[in-house]
């Protein structure tokens, strides 16, 4: 009971009473006032600089600084992420410091890690080099050996062949001169060898290949290890290669094409001494950098670390001080005052709160002159604002995103809360479902302290933020499965024994034949006897076919008694004699009494054809309904009914245009002035009221194409709405036949057979089925048509939202924004 009595009082039905403030406020004092606003958050500022851009306001300059200290920060925190720490989420206990002394402190930090940065990158790159230089080393030394010894294992066919031949200067290939001491002098073949990454080397090599015309020599093989790559952060597999040529102009070809895939070359002596030495110096610097690159990290991770335990801290007053700037930059400041004024909207509960916030915000400015607050008359419609809780607040943005409500205007939201989840459990009804629903709901109320504060994915957080819907979704889907009496499609004896028991004892198929009436009717929902007959089909369609015509017509009705109460608050007689009348004749005069005449059926239990009844109104309104009358009086009243229905469309139709017309004629009758509308009821009249546009000129075809086009729609829709309705039938029922067809043709089918193997894949299909298919897509399904539900049939009567929501300054709405 402490919980209901400490919840914030709701007047759903209507949005709050908005009233336009005016703020004079000193200099001195604009910075904490709007601080304090922002922390009280129920003030929305009016941009009264609109005309101007960005750089021709008063606090430019502020709001650069403040980017560029939430520049530094978002720098801080890739800096952190890339090290693999995470900034500390609750911010850690330090004493406030002031904006300037913040921006000093940034500048350092950041000046530091560039330089740590730039320190740790130059160490890194030479790191990388000799590591490279290395592998080169260790990778060239075996191909150069591995090329001499299959050189002189060779030499003597070569010889042979050389000798024989005149013209082998001319036209000897490059691994024949190459194993030829004395045409190596002459043709001086060298090598080049480096190093390239592994997904580069193939069309490296198809380049070299064709830049030197095949005369060359190219030998790769896998480096040892890895190269950390400093820009990407990420490990690199490369490859070590030599590529043997003759000639300066291969040479200088080699190296360009080096240059252009990226590959870096090292220098590898021939002489095997030579290369040793160059190893041992190599392997000696690597392990001095490393130390020194050890140390060097452990510093930054050090100051990173120090950064983060303040980070969360910092980035919160930037962004802080960013909003007051940017609301400061909304206001006029008057020059030869001093002053700033401000002007915005704000609930009249909170003018008290206000005022206190500025009281206090003088108060700690010293200012010798008080702000100014005071009300001003407003032409412009005020924002709609709801105060919601975490439980109505998921049922109010189900509405807000078909349209936000007009100032003042019914909020749909009120009965949103029942016939939402109602009409979803409808379609969805089975309490094994229901169940397993309303668990799911449970576990994420119960985690509702931890999961609020945490970031979540886009549908993890639509779910939870559901939650409360989910809830009341699932017990009424407990209570409609209740009523048709199937668990998992399963039905059970829960409030007794069957009303029917076999004809005699030699009944055998007491599930489809020789059933018959014992006693009175099942207590509470269907028979369970029904389940599994012969008229199972037929009895279910008839009934939930019925039973959502019924929903439907009190739905809409509901929806244009809503409609009577706007044109009440907004004093709008016309719409009320001229629209909801005749809109409650035309609906009830047809689908009214079609509602009527299905109770009586299911009171009386006539077997009366309604298809009959209903087509026969219109076509043979004077026949005798014979066996298909009801009750006494029955032709009378449809006569009556249908004539009542002709003549509710022209009454849609004709008068409120020329009564409009009529009206506006009066009033400005010789160019007269009318008095300035400064009341609320002058200001937000319906749109077809009688005091709209009271100095623009009336255009009578404009507002009679739009009765017309209004009339038409309600009409035609009353027709196509009521069959909407029928999606409960049609989705109850596909829901009840698919849970029948997973449990008989599923579980049954694979627990007759006496294989343990074949049941638990009968039960995990069933499973995989139940979860995904009824409890998953079946639950959007229903949403969804829930949701359409509402929105067209329902909101389309009475409900225009054309407003705008109100957004007032405040940090609270902050904390989500990432900059």
């Amino acid at each position: 009971m402490e919980y209901i009595d400490n919840l914030p009082p709701m007047d759903l039905m209507r949005s709050e009473k908005m009233t336009f403030v005016q703020l004079i406020i000193p200099v001195e004092s604009a910075h904490p006032a709007i601080t304090y606003l922002g922390q009280l958050g129920l003030l929305q500022f009016r941009d009264l600089n609109a005309d101007k851009s960005p750089f021709q306001r008063t606090f430019v300059n502020q709001v650069k600084r403040c980017a560029e200290m939430s520049r530094k920060l978002r720098f801080f925190k890739d800096q952190i992420q890339k090290a693999g720490m995470l900034p500390s989420p609750r911010p850690a206990s330090q004493p406030d410091i002031e904006l300037e002394e913040l921006e000093i402190q940034l500048a350092e930090h950041e000046h530091e890690l560039i330089e740590m940065n730039g320190n740790s990158e130059k160490l890194r790159q030479s790191y990388n080099e000799l590591l490279e230089f290395k592998m080169v080393l260790q990778k060239a030394s075996d191909f150069l050996v591995s090329s001499r010894s299959h050189t002189t294992a060779q030499e003597t066919e070569l010889s042979e062949h050389v000798y024989s031949n005149d013209n082998y200067t001319d036209t000897a290939s490059l691994l024949e001169q190459e194993m030829q001491p004395e045409l190596s002098n002459q043709s001086g073949v060298r090598f080049i060898s480096g190093i390239i990454c592994k997904s580069k080397v193939l069309q490296f090599e198809r380049m070299l290949f064709r830049a030197t015309r095949g005369n060359m020599l190219f030998h790769q093989g896998v480096a040892d290890e890895e190269i950390l790559d400093p820009s990407s952060n990420e490990m690199v597999e490369k490859i070590v290669f030599v590529v043997f040529f003759s000639g300066e102009q291969a040479r200088s070809k080699i190296l360009k094409i080096c240059e252009a895939f990226g590959a870096n070359c090292y220098p590898v002596p021939e002489d095997m001494t030579k290369r040793r030495q160059i190893t041992r110096e190599v392997l000696s610097r690597l392990s001095e950098l490393e130390t020194t690159l050890d140390v060097g990290l452990r510093h930054r991770d050090k100051a990173l670390t120090s950064i983060g335990f303040h980070l969360t801290k910092w980035m919160n007053m930037v962004r802080r001080e960013k909003a007051v700037y940017d609301t400061l930059n909304m206001l006029n400041f008057d020059v030869t005052k001093k002053c700033l004024v401000g002007e915005g909207w704000c609930p009249i509960f909170a003018k008290i709160k206000i005022q206190e916030a500025l009281q206090r915000a003088t108060m700690d400015s010293n200012s010798q002159v008080g702000i100014i607050f005071h009300v001003m008359d407003a032409v412009d419609s005020p924002p709609t604002y709801f105060r919601t809780n975490c439980f109505t607040n998921a049922y109010q943005e189900i509405v807000d995103a078909y349209g936000v409500a007009k100032y003042q205007e019914v909020n749909p939201a009120v009965y949103t809360i029942v016939t939402f989840p109602f009409l979803f459990a409808v379609m969805f009804g089975d309490w094994g479902h229901g169940i397993c629903l309303l668990l799911g709901a449970l576990v994420l109320i119960s985690k509702e302290s931890k999961l609020s504060s945490q970031k979540l994915g886009s549908f993890m957080e639509m779910l939870f933020g559901g939650r409360y819907v989910l809830l009341l979704m699932s017990i009424f889907s407990i209570y409609c499965g209740l009523i048709y009496n199937e668990f998992f499609s399963v039905p059970f004896h829960i409030f007794g024994g069957s009303a029917y028991k076999c004809r005699d004892a030699s009944c055998s198929d007491a599930q489809t034949v020789g059933l018959i009436k014992y006693s009175d009717p099942y207590p509470f929902g269907v028979d369970p006897s029904w389940r599994g007959s012969r008229s199972e089909l037929p009895f279910l369609n008839s009934l939930k076919m019925k039973m959502s015509i019924l929903l439907g017509v009190v739905q809409m009705n509901l929806g244009i008694i809503l409609s009577y109460f706007n044109a009440r608050f907004f004093n709008s007689s016309l719409d009320i004699k001229y629209q909801f009348v005749p809109q409650v004749i035309f609906l009830n005069s047809l689908f009214g009494y079609l509602s009527l005449l299905v109770v009586v059926k299911w009171c009386t239990g006539s077997q009366a054809d309604l298809y009959h009844v209903m087509i026969y109104m219109f076509l043979s309104p004077f026949e005798p309904l014979g066996e298909n009358q009801l009750f006494w009086g029955q032709s009378v009243l449809q006569v009556i009914l249908l004539l009542l229905a002709l003549v509710a469309v022209p009454w849609m139709l004709f008068p409120k245009p020329f009564i409009l017309k009529r009206l506006h004629t009066e009033r400005f009758q010789g160019g007269t002035y009318g008095l300035l509308g400064t009341s609320e009821v002058d200001i937000y009249e319906e749109p077809d009221s009688a005091r709209q546009h009271h100095h623009e000129e009336f255009n009578f075809s404009e507002v009679f194409v739009h009765q017309m086009i209004h009339s038409i729609e309600f009409v035609l829709g009353a027709v196509s709405n009521t069959a909407s309705y029928l999606r409960l039938w049609a989705l109850s029922l596909a829901h009840s036949e698919l849970s029948t067809v997973f449990y008989e043709k599923v579980l049954l089918l694979a627990w007759g057979y006496d294989s343990l193997v074949i049941r638990l894949i009968g039960l995990s299909v069933f499973a995989f089925a139940t979860t995904f298919i009824l409890l998953m897509m079946e639950t959007l399904s229903a949403f969804l048509h829930a949701l359409r539900l509402h929105w067209v049939e329902f909101q389309n009567k009475f409900y225009h939202g054309d407003g705008y929501k109100f957004n007032p300054f405040s940090f609270a709405s902050l904390a989500d924004d990432d900059d």
